[in-house]
């Protein structure tokens, strides 16, 4: 977690003027970076601000011009080909997730993974270009090889699809609201403020699929000093407390 360097950035950062630091961050990561910066600023005196939003969403922003000091994805497909272009720095991994299967509190309709695909149940997922969506076609095809359900489970599931969502959090929601039978999400995207509406339905370890979360400067930084001390935060021992406070795994 390299405390040495978290010192001295937050060090050098705290001693300065108070900077405004611009986070672009995945929507998964919405209640973990929101107490994350305020902790974060608690320290600095900085002002950190989010937007959080689909990671691909994220990602065209950045390509199209828009100004942020720092970028969390929530996987490296979006991450890479902006480093590739040079417009953030090669990042770190710092955080890693699971799926899971949720469904509403008082359903019997879906008890086990098979019942994904029975006839007529409404599934959401999220859009293919959404880190989450992806995740989620990986699972599928997991399934599909194992032969467990049958060599055609996917194709009954995506035909139970009634929405793809462009992220995580629009995905949840839609089991909230009464408006899915099923969806699939990240096991963090279970907050406290959606437990009491839903039952969690465990993906098999076998089938699951790890997300990796990398996070970078991004190089037109209007505060590219208190952008790494954002990023070395989250990287040191209370950032990565925080993170698993809310469900997060370490990074490898």
């Amino acid at each position: 977690m390299r405390p040495v360097t978290l010192a001295l950035a937050l060090l050098a950062v705290g001693s300065a003027s108070a900077a405004n630091v611009t986070v672009f961050a995945a929507a998964s990561l919405t209640d973990a970076f929101t107490e994350l910066g305020r902790a974060f600023d608690a320290r600095t005196g900085n002002r950190t601000t989010f937007q959080f939003a689909g990671s691909q969403a994220l990602r065209t922003q950045l390509e199209n011009g828009a100004r942020a000091d720092v970028y969390a994805s929530a996987n490296a497909a979006q991450f890479g080909p902006l480093v590739g272009r040079g417009l953030v720095a090669a990042g770190q991994t710092f955080a890693r997730n699971r799926l899971t299967v949720i469904v509403p509190k008082n359903s019997t309709r879906v008890r086990t993974l098979a019942d994904l695909a029975a006839p007529g149940l409404r599934v959401v997922i999220a859009d293919r270009a959404v880190p989450v969506g992806d995740y989620t076609r990986r699972m599928l095809a997991a399934v599909d090889g194992a032969g467990t359900y049958g060599k055609d489970y996917s194709a009954r599931f995506l035909r139970n699809v009634v929405s793809e969502e462009p992220n995580v959090r629009q995905v949840a929601l839609k089991v909230q609201l009464g408006e899915a039978d099923a969806a699939v999400v990240y096991a963090t995207d279970v907050t406290p403020s959606l437990k009491g509406a839903v039952r969690v339905i465990a993906l098999p370890t076998r089938f699951n699929q790890a997300a990796s979360y990398p996070i970078g400067v991004v190089r037109n930084a209007g505060s590219p000093q208190a952008a790494r001390a954002f990023v070395d935060y989250v990287l040191s021992g209370e950032g990565q407390r925080i993170l698993r406070k809310w469900g997060f795994l370490a990074p490898r």
